[in-house]
């Protein structure tokens, strides 16, 4: 018979001791997976959002809202900026590019972005079918919008005011989907594009209760036209000191560096993070304790089986192996138990996740998760050392003499 079967029967044998330590050694393990999964992810949706802009320029108010709901489109607004002034900015020489964001709509959830077909160069998107907007009331959605909201090329819809929901619906004209885009793994699977037009001319007709053709009048003669931000890529590195300090000082917008915004935000994160990791690593901790009392105890109800395998044959060897295997089935088993655990949490938490943004994936695997597999073989080695060694120096004369 062989040392695992042999250590397999003989956790069966102890089904209460056996699950209490299979139990410890999952739940913090699963708690290590879902912290490591959740931090990767979301550092991971964080720099490749942000990876291509240097600054966002919106209304004063918090740097960090600003970036959340220009980049990252999970939170409101800090409100809007004229466009003359924006335009100002777009043409300084410090700029190589500006894309000029228009919020404040929705489609059942999905943001509409008003913006230009610099959106387009900036995140590098490709059209899976029909083609970018052109004229006013055109959209091009993303991926998810598409697959989510069971929408094609040429068909309709209403646009709604506010971030979500869909109480308060734009009836004066409906948007036509031209073009849906391939998947690219990042925010914009979840928008709809337009023009800015399409935004000024909607909230024209809603708020002065008008027809489109009397809106559009209206918005080509209005001369305080607002947008609520910019995306900017510099120029030069010169800039990135620069820029932002002559934005904030010298007009009534605020410059937002996502850098330096999401590092804090991440931060932030990583306290409450770091303290959910050492409970985990506590309770692991706890279960190999637990596990070395559960052998080392066993081992006394066992010596005298030992001794029988000792005159039957069995090698010093052989009985260490017996041991110390058990001690390893156990932490190894829990480790993969606690690793199914936590992405089987996480894909909980995804399906109550309001924003599809946001939304964590649970079938998503990191290389550090072999490194938990890892730290529960090493576990099992330590908490079983003792009881192994034990078991390799079990005195057969004296056992069998007490028994």
């Amino acid at each position: 018979m062989s040392p695992i079967h042999i250590s397999w029967r003989s956790i069966c044998s102890k089904p209460l001791s056996s699950s209490l330590n299979l139990l410890l050694i999952a739940f913090g393990t699963g708690i290590l997976t879902i912290l490591l999964l959740a931090s990767t992810q979301i550092n991971d949706k964080l720099e490749h959002n942000s990876k291509d802009i240097d600054l966002v320029v919106g209304a004063k108010g918090s740097p960090l809202q600003l970036i959340l709901s220009s980049i990252y489109h999970i939170d409101f607004p800090t409100g809007n900026i004229p466009l003359k002034e924006a335009q100002s900015l777009m043409q300084n020489p410090w700029v190589k590019s500006a894309v000029p964001l228009a919020l404040g709509d929705n489609y059942n959830g999905a943001r509409i972005v008003g913006t230009d077909t610099n959106f387009v160069n900036l995140y590098q998107l490709k059209l899976d079918k029909g083609r970018i907007w052109h004229a006013d009331f055109e959209a091009t959605i993303g991926s998810a919008v598409a697959r989510d909201q069971h929408l094609k090329v040429g068909d309709q819809f209403y646009g709604a005011h506010g971030l979500s929901g869909g109480s308060d619906i734009h009836k004066a004209k409906a948007y036509r989907i031209t073009g849906i885009l391939q998947p690219k793994g990042n925010v914009t699977d979840n928008l709809i594009l337009t023009n800015i037009s399409s935004i000024w001319k909607m909230h024209d007709a809603h708020h002065k209760g008008e027809d489109h053709d009397h809106a559009n009048e209206a918005s080509s003669e209005n001369e305080h036209q607002e947008i609520t931000s910019l995306l900017i890529q510099f120029r030069s590195p010169m800039a990135v000191a620069l820029f932002p300090r002559m934005v904030n000082e010298s007009t009534n917008m605020q410059a937002a560096s996502p850098a330096q915004e999401s590092t804090r935000l991440f931060s932030l994160i990583g306290i409450g993070v770091d303290t959910l990791q050492w409970f985990a690593i506590l309770i692991m901790f706890i279960a190999a304790i637990s596990v070395f009392v559960n052998l080392y105890n066993s081992l006394k109800d066992r010596s005298y089986d030992l001794a029988i395998m000792r005159t039957l044959g069995a090698s010093r060897g052989k009985l260490f192996l017996i041991v110390i295997t058990e001690g390893i089935v156990l932490t190894v088993a829990g480790a993969l138990i606690g690793i199914a655990l936590g992405h089987a949490v996480l894909g909980i938490i995804s399906h109550f996740q309001e924003s599809s943004q946001a939304k964590l994936n649970a079938l998503y695997f990191v290389q550090a998760e072999v490194y938990l597999l890892i730290s529960g073989l090493v576990l099992g080695i330590l908490a079983s050392i003792i009881p192994s060694w034990q078991a390799y120096n079990v005195n057969i004369s004296e056992t069998l003499s007490k028994n």
